[in-house]
């Protein structure tokens, strides 16, 4: 059900990166099933080349033929550290999470591929059946405590029925619901997905079911402002690890308060030199803390850890944001 991507069929993860022998050749192993061949010329050219994306990805998606699920995990969480800016990291890495049942960690990184790219419409696919799966769960739990609830399992049936792939008889459904049990087709491999097929082939399954009437289902697939705020952080700090002015400047809100008391078009300016100067930036986040004043103001504490090849420094930051036209923007921020 929850489509991966192979990215490096149809151009690759970094424009202008030159694909070299071992890579080209461990890419067509791949595509002929010879993992343990493909691998091995992966490590070769990762040899010459450690950082390069195309060969990490590559060596991530023959870990997860193999098997070997959490060993892709740290190819591909790697990945997005490296390369916050590219959305298909993120997306295998909730494939392999949703393959483990970790259901809100594979949200998590669905969030921050569409963050990245928002027009990304195979990770807002797989969003949608993370929030399925997870509203099944739920429905699962209530039915358990409650196996008389005909709503409950009039909802449980009709995700069941999306998973499935074809409705079944009436007879069967509410038979398997009152088990209590769901059973999901696996979640696919990246082999399988050379690209991600037209929206209208994975949509009308969901479009057809009653959503309406189930107004609980969308009160539970519903991503809480706290959520939102993360996300937003986390995309405002991958923004500036990949030196894009564009998308960092964007994070800002238009009444943002610069603290040296300059204008905002030139603290704009300013930012733009700083992003741009370094050879490479790496921002990382930890100890991130929500607080949520109302339903339009908010603010984000954490520890910060900037790298850059002239300079290191770590400092407790705290960002006040602001939601105008449904994002979480930064109106101010407070570093000590």
């Amino acid at each position: 059900m929850f489509k991966s991507i192979y990215a490096l069929l149809i151009g690759g993860l970094v424009c202008g990166v030159a694909i070299a022998d071992d890579l080209s050749d461990a890419n067509q192993l791949f595509k002929q099933g010879q993992a343990a061949a493909a691998l091995s010329k992966v490590d070769n050219h990762l040899a010459a080349k450690p950082k390069d994306a195309q060969g990490r990805f590559l060596k991530g998606l023959i870990l997860t033929e193999q098997g070997k699920p959490n060993d892709a995990i740290k190819i591909f969480s790697s990945l997005t550290s490296d390369y916050p800016e590219l959305p298909e990291p993120y997306n295998n890495l909730a494939v392999l999470y949703a393959g483990q049942g970790q259901y809100d960690k594979a949200k998590q990184s669905l969030e921050m591929a569409i963050r990245t790219h928002p027009s990304y419409a195979t990770a807002h696919e797989n969003l949608g059946d993370i929030y399925a799966k997870m509203a099944s769960q739920a429905y699962d739990r209530a039915l358990q405590l409650d196996k008389s609830n005909a709503g409950t399992q009039t909802k449980l049936a009709m995700i069941q029925d999306i998973f499935s792939g074809t409705p079944r008889p009436k007879a069967n459904i509410s038979q398997n619901v009152a088990s209590g049990t769901i059973t999901p087709k696996p979640v696919a491999t990246p082999v399988a997905a050379v690209a991600p097929p037209p929206v209208a082939l994975a949509k009308p399954a969901v479009a057809a079911a009653p959503v309406a009437a189930a107004k609980p289902l969308a009160v539970s697939t519903a991503v809480s402002d706290e959520d939102d705020i993360k996300a937003a952080v986390h995309a405002w700090a991958a923004a500036w690890s990949a030196q894009n002015a564009k998308k960092y400047l964007a994070a800002y809100a238009e009444d943002f308060r610069p603290a040296d008391g300059a204008s905002r078009s030139d603290w704009a300016q300013t930012r733009r030199e700083r992003l741009a100067a370094p050879k490479s930036i790496k921002v990382s986040l930890s100890e991130l803390s929500i607080k949520v004043s109302d339903s339009n103001h908010a603010s984000a504490h954490f520890r910060q850890a900037y790298h850059a090849n002239t300079l290191q420094t770590s400092s407790h930051k705290t960002l006040l944001l602001v939601k105008a036209d449904g994002r979480w923007l930064i109106q101010e921020e407070r570093t000590k």
